[in-house]
């Protein structure tokens, strides 16, 4: 029986390590143009692209009445939260595209000029579908926090040919969502997009890129996080005062510790793959948050 769990346990193992070697060699970027990644990437990109796009026209504005082309001016809404989501959605669709090229082997100008390139095309679509939306409308804030995200991982790769400073997420749940669930969310899925008060995005700085041979630990970065609170509605302070009277809104300003993953050394590319999937999100930790309405407070452990 013993020998029997002995051969059980070895063929497991060897199945599992034969896996992980083979997503290795997979994930591993080619030296060279590989012009079979290159075609399959790129027919992917464009696939899952269309899909996404026409899925999102059919759940969120198929419902709603069209326009014609417009645009609208909602850059005092949300104190600006929704652009900073923005500049992070885009900042890190550029990041995966430049590294999905790399993956092919695609020059690095190929990997600035088509993977860069993907976030914004796709989230320019996204401000088009507003722009014929009579509910919404085009907005230029929008488009400028799309341009910012992009920029701010190209100019990183042309000054520096690494990602110094890193955009980042964190969230937590706020008592606003109860008070208007139909607009901030009534699920924890909902509220971790909709809901912008328990949202905080961040600037993650890599100390020792900036301050070379130092004893600094390569992977210890510093953080700036903005964030916002009272938000009930985006701008409308009447509405605000109906479902949250006692409630007055109010930009924050962090400062925490981070660590940049991307920086842990590991041979594995299976590792580095994962890593730099969570390296989007700030991990917990002190933090000192200055309110906008003034004072400020200390956290222990804020996300």
């Amino acid at each position: 029986m013993k020998n029997k769990n002995y051969i059980i346990l070895f063929f497991f193992f060897s199945g599992l390590l034969w896996s992980q070697t083979s997503v290795a060699t997979f994930l591993t970027p080619s030296d060279t143009l590989n012009s079979k990644r290159f075609k399959t990437l790129v027919l992917s990109e464009a696939s899952i692209g269309t899909a996404a796009l026409v899925g999102l026209n059919q759940v969120w504005y198929a419902d709603y009445p069209r326009s014609d082309f417009h645009f609208i001016n909602d850059n005092a809404e949300w104190l600006q939260m929704d652009k900073a989501g923005h500049l992070f959605s885009t900042y890190h669709l550029a990041s995966f595209g430049a590294n999905a090229m790399k993956w092919s082997g695609a020059s690095r100008k190929k990997q600035l000029i088509y993977g860069a390139t993907l976030g914004l095309a796709f989230m320019t679509t996204v401000e088009v579908f507003d722009g014929y939306s009579a509910n919404w409308g085009a907005s230029l804030g929008d488009v400028a926090a799309n341009i910012s995200g992009t920029a701010l991982f190209v100019s990183q790769e042309l000054l520096w040919n690494e990602q110094r400073i890193i955009p980042k997420f964190s969230f937590h749940t706020t008592p606003y969502a109860s008070r208007r669930p139909n607009v901030l969310g009534s699920s924890l899925q909902e509220q971790l997009l909709k809901d912008y008060n328990g949202q905080t995005y961040w600037l993650s700085v890599n100390i020792s890129s900036f301050i070379k041979n130092s004893k600094v630990p390569k992977w210890l970065n510093i953080a700036f996080g903005y964030g916002a609170e009272g938000m009930i509605t985006g701008n409308d302070e009447l509405v605000n005062t109906i479902f949250l009277p006692e409630s007055k809104r109010y930009r924050q300003f962090y400062l925490s510790l981070d660590v940049d993953l991307t920086k842990i050394e590991t041979k594995s590319h299976f590792v580095k793959t994962i890593l730099t999937i969570f390296n989007t999100i700030k991990i917990p930790a002190p933090a000192i948050e200055i309110k906008g309405c003034g004072g400020y407070k200390m956290h222990s452990f804020y996300f």
